[in-house]
């Protein structure tokens, strides 16, 4: 049963100057540190960047209504690869409780780019 689903779309060039003008401690209130040094490795890390925090912020409307506080801190939700590239949303132990109060078995995630956006589309089954 669909519980929750979620979508966001993001200004590549916004994640972009955020890299340039933020300092490394504001990047890492906004990204895990798995994610940005996953980041580091890719060829455009602001396209990666950019398709994390759509997906951050599609878990979160997707999930938060269903929480008993309807709101929680991004930074639980990480978003990775993998290894045939599929992206998949890592289960923090603090994402984990939430699910688990909204009655969310599975989070289901893809994400794209083109041009210069970025969207994630989510999906919480119950």
């Amino acid at each position: 049963m669909i519980i929750g689903i979620g979508t966001d779309l993001v200004h590549i060039p916004r994640i972009l100057h955020a890299m340039d003008t933020l300092s490394a401690g504001a990047l890492a209130r906004m990204f895990t540190a798995e994610e940005l040094r996953q980041a580091e490795s890719k060829a455009h890390p602001e396209e990666y960047l950019a398709t994390r925090f759509a997906s951050k912020e599609a878990v979160f409307k997707a999930l938060a209504p269903h929480t008993v506080k309807h709101s929680f801190d991004l930074r639980i939700i990480e978003t990775l690869n993998h290894e045939d590239g599929s992206p998949y949303v890592h289960i923090t132990d603090p994402l984990q409780t939430l699910m688990n109060e909204a009655g969310v078995q599975k989070i289901h995630v893809s994400i794209t780019t083109e041009a210069d956006l970025a969207q994630a589309f989510v999906v919480c089954e119950g």
